[in-house]
């Protein structure tokens, strides 16, 4: 890296205490940042002893309700299945008792889901990234997030106009989007936008002049996601290539030197080797039926959350379900099982008589359909870290945003 790019850096770093609500820095510090680096220690240090395991960190799916209907995404469009408010705030009570405050809440929208704000402010020693589309992100409730302080929205942009319109399902998606940053921006949150890549927007959005333009939005960080063709709706053809993934993280990496926010990826260490977060069991999810399940779109499951989430931690420590899941998938690849394997993972969930956990019931059906796509494991064409600080946060502790080494 140049004098020029290290500069470029520390302004960059320098967004965050000049643009944010000084109450929610120092959330986002203790919080997330101080007892997330414990928790990880933790973690690591269960999984070296060989102690009864519990993933690092939780992904909740508190609904299934969303006022858009997207290509692609798992979520059952229509669905109705929530978590209770009990069950949501056992699952937080159960991963504090293991050192674990970071989770991540998503949807459908979240932000349909009646009285989460409530069990936020309930958990104020946690940190909570919000998975949103950012169209119900008005200013009443941008400045409900400041209040609380321990919240990063983090809003999913599919594309500009016209791809967004045409992903989504719905018109002026791409406005009202925007008009949710806005909102964030005036109330000094810290938040983000997310991208799934794949070939429809692939132009419009792995450029800087879009990196550029989120910035001006007051987006602080942008996560990059691998479109993964599943659901009710896939669309296949979509996918990204293996050229087309590999430009992709040469394109992240290439950005982290002198891009004017964060620019964060789930996918590689910090020496371009490919990883699943479930596969390692740093991150497991919960469905909005109370599926104890391996990742969002893997919607098969033999465990369940009782009504009150009280028995999160015995449902970790002894499903040999998810053990058996986490060991097949690691000896299988680095990768990502759907994409690059979907009839290997078929005859698993027969062979354990997994049962469907989303509610229109035809996820296995779906997955026999599916046939292999390009992933990000791709041995021989590892593209390493250039920032010397995210290599060291990669490799030694950047873990809640998706970075895992």
């Amino acid at each position: 890296m140049t004098i020029k790019e290290y500069i470029t850096n520390i302004r960059t770093a320098l967004r965050v205490p000049l643009e944010c609500s000084p109450r929610l820095i120092w959330k986002l510090m203790y919080n997330f940042a101080w007892r997330n680096f414990i928790n990880i220690r933790q973690f690591e240090k269960r999984q070296a002893q060989g102690k009864p395991f519990f993933p690092a960190f939780i992904m909740i799916s508190v609904t299934e309700k969303c006022n858009l209907s997207c290509s692609g995404c798992w979520v059952t469009a229509r669905g109705t299945k929530s978590l209770s408010l009990q069950q949501l705030d056992g699952i937080i009570t159960e991963s504090k008792k293991k050192g674990s405050y970071f989770f991540g809440i998503l949807g459908g929208e979240p932000l349909l889901y009646k009285g989460l704000f409530d069990i936020i402010e309930k958990h104020a020693d946690c940190y909570f990234q919000l998975f949103t589309n950012g169209m119900l992100i008005t200013e009443d409730v941008a400045m409900r997030m400041k209040k609380l302080g321990n919240i990063t929205p983090l809003i999913s942009i599919e594309g500009l106009e016209q791809e967004s319109e045409e992903r989504r399902g719905k018109d002026d998606v791409f406005h009202k989007t925007i008009e949710g940053l806005k909102a964030c921006k005036k109330a000094k949150l810290f938040f983000g936008a997310a991208a799934s890549i794949c070939k429809g927007n692939y132009n419009d959005l792995v450029n800087r002049e879009y990196i550029e333009r989120l910035a001006k939005e007051g987006v602080h960080y942008l996560w990059y996601y691998i479109y993964r063709p599943v659901g009710a709706n896939p669309n296949p053809a979509n996918a990204l290539d293996e050229d087309e993934i590999l430009d992709l993280r040469k394109f992240i990496v290439e950005q982290r030197k002198s891009a004017p926010l964060m620019v964060i990826d789930t996918y590689w260490d910090d020496e371009g080797n490919a990883l699943c977060p479930a596969a390692t069991g740093m991150s497991h999810h919960i469905s909005p039926g109370g599926a104890v399940e391996f990742c969002p779109p893997l919607q098969m499951a033999r465990d369940f959350i009782n009504e009150d989430g009280s028995n999160l931690t015995d449902v970790f420590e002894n499903s040999q379900f998810m053990a058996d899941l986490r060991a097949m998938t690691a000896e299988t690849s680095r990768g990502c099982i759907l994409l690059e394997n979907p009839q290997q993972l078929v005859s698993f969930v027969e062979k354990h008589q997994a049962i469907d956990s989303s509610t229109r019931q035809t996820v296995l059906q779906e997955f026999k359909d599916m046939s292999p796509v390009a992933g990000h494991d791709q041995k021989g064409k590892e593209v390493p870290e250039v920032n010397p600080l995210y290599k060291a946060m990669k490799k030694k502790y950047f873990f809640g945003f998706g970075a895992y080494g």
